[in-house]
């Protein structure tokens, strides 16, 4: 199947419940990195359009704090209702603004169709400890009220579904939000703002796009905004952290990560490499919970890395626009490949390391680069401490249970992780000396709405998806009550 070329559209931004052109009307370039091929232009937000923007949101907070929970719970199942009639014709646009493959990126919409029902949901049923008396003649309760003006970062990799991540929450608890969308990934979520606009009050949703640079910081120290949630890269992550901390804002951060999967000598070998390809090389690569760090058993390590070479092979790549029945997109960006190819090839230089599959960038239009396995990288190694975020998998050998969770350990992240075994004591052993948000037994890369995905030490802290997303995006407020007056 072949799509036809492309056409550039035209959007806007949408503040205060209206879209509109960026007040200095510039424009910024949308590009397909499958095709190399600009598809749409988006305003170029800048300060004064940040300000606009919170100003909204500042204002609509006022009444939309006071909705009650059954309020907000109509209008999101409203809003995943129109989401979800609207699916393929959203995630074929998500397709070509990230180089996703086509069913993937539908699947993802329906991912984010269902993390605001389960909001809609989960918010009705938010609960507090007793109300009683700590003190004699003194009755305390505990609430949880909404925060205020949410500045929400969404990343390139999953745009729809990192937004869902966020709003679904947000919106849920009372608070009102503005969205910068990533530069390179902006179309699905202003085209969600025309979904939303039909339900919400105006002001409570507001969608901006433009770079960093020139309106990232001004949204982050805004004086009104009193929340930033951002995914990310951990770098990006900790100068936002530096910009918030001058406003003593609150933080939600979901960062870098760099997924280490145990393979044990007991473990069902064609099981994990079968998932290690899915988990491994989903979305490219392009994800902080891959499944990119395989470190593997003494007597099944050479037997491991034939299998999963086998399934690497077996990968169908290409462009999306151009093949419904792919395995892997493009890229998002040339620089993105660059990147890649830079590490893989640094990483074929180590001693010992052996490039088992892949390794090339092809000459062809757009982001691409191969599928790619590498066995034997040294621990201390940049394609083991970084993220490469591309498609790549590295495969180690270790002595012992002791060895294999130390060099699981021993990275600055700490987001998720798996590991496969037919030992259920060694699996909860395992399990707990990991230090990872996620740990995965004998699966990877399998997340629902209601279980909490975040990370430790540099992969931030916070939770995305479950109740526990409710309670980041509330504050806790005590109330004593003198029963003697």
């Amino acid at each position: 199947m072949t799509d036809v070329l492309d056409q550039v559209e035209i959007y806007q931004q949408f503040i205060g419940g209206e879209f509109v052109d960026s007040a200095s009307g510039e424009t910024l370039d949308v590009v397909n990195p499958a095709r190399d091929q600009v598809i749409a232009k988006v305003p170029a937000s800048g300060a004064e359009d940040v300000d606009r923007a919170v100003q909204a949101a500042a204002k609509a907070f006022e009444s939309w704090r006071e909705s009650t929970p059954q309020d907000r719970s109509l209008i999101l199942l409203r809003i995943a209702d129109a989401l979800e009639s609207r699916s393929e014709e959203l995630g074929r646009l998500e397709s070509r603004n990230a180089g996703k493959v086509t069913s993937y990126a539908i699947d993802e919409i329906a991912t984010s169709v269902d993390l605001f029902r389960f909001f809609a949901g989960a918010c009705r049923q938010m609960e507090g400890k007793a109300v009683t008396e700590y003190l004699a003649g003194h009755t305390s309760l505990f609430r949880r009220d909404p925060i205020g003006v949410v500045a929400s970062i969404a990343p390139w990799n999953y745009p729809m579904y990192m937004a869902a991540w966020k709003l679904g929450p947000a919106l849920a608890t009372g608070n009102t939000v503005v969205l910068k969308p990533s530069i390179r990934t902006p179309l699905s979520a202003l085209a969600f703002a025309k979904i939303a606009a039909e339900f919400l009050p105006p002001g409570v949703l507001n969608v901006l796009s433009g770079s960093g640079a020139d309106m990232g910081d001004f949204l982050v120290t805004h004086p009104k905004v009193r929340m930033i949630s951002i995914t990310g890269d951990t770098v990006t992550g900790k100068r936002i952290a530096r910009l918030a901390s001058d406003g003593v804002k609150r933080l939600h951060l979901e960062l870098g990560g760099k997924a280490p999967v145990l393979i044990f000598d007991d473990a069902d070998l064609d099981l994990a490499a079968e998932t290690i390809k899915a988990a491994g090389y989903w979305n490219s690569g392009q994800d902080c919970t891959a499944a990119c760090r395989v470190i593997a058993g003494p007597k099944v390590y050479d037997e491991f890395v034939d299998k999963l070479a086998d399934q690497v092979r077996s990968i169908k790549w290409g462009d999306p626009g151009e093949a419904d029945d792919l395995d892997m997109g493009s890229l998002i960006a040339q620089a993105q490949a660059d990147k890649v190819e830079g590490m893989v090839g640094r990483a074929a230089e180590g001693p010992g390391v052996q490039l088992v599959v892949g390794g090339n960038r092809p000459a062809r239009a757009g982001a691409y680069f191969e599928p790619t396995l590498i066995a034997g990288p040294d621990q201390a190694s940049e394609i083991i401490q970084d993220e490469v975020f591309g498609p790549v998998v590295t495969v180690q050998r270790f002595s012992d249970e002791a060895e294999a969770v130390r060099w699981a350990n021993d990275v600055k992240f700490g987001l998720a992780s798996s590991l496969f075994t037919g030992s259920i004591g060694r699996a909860m052993r395992v399990a707990k000396a990991l230090e990872f948000g996620t740990v995965w037994i004998n699966e990877h890369f399998t997340l629902t709405s209601e279980t909490p995905h975040g990370g430790v030490k540099e992969s931030g802290w916070g939770k995305d998806g479950s109740m526990y997303a409710l309670e980041d995006y509330t504050f806790v407020k005590n109330v004593m009550i003198n029963s003697g007056v």
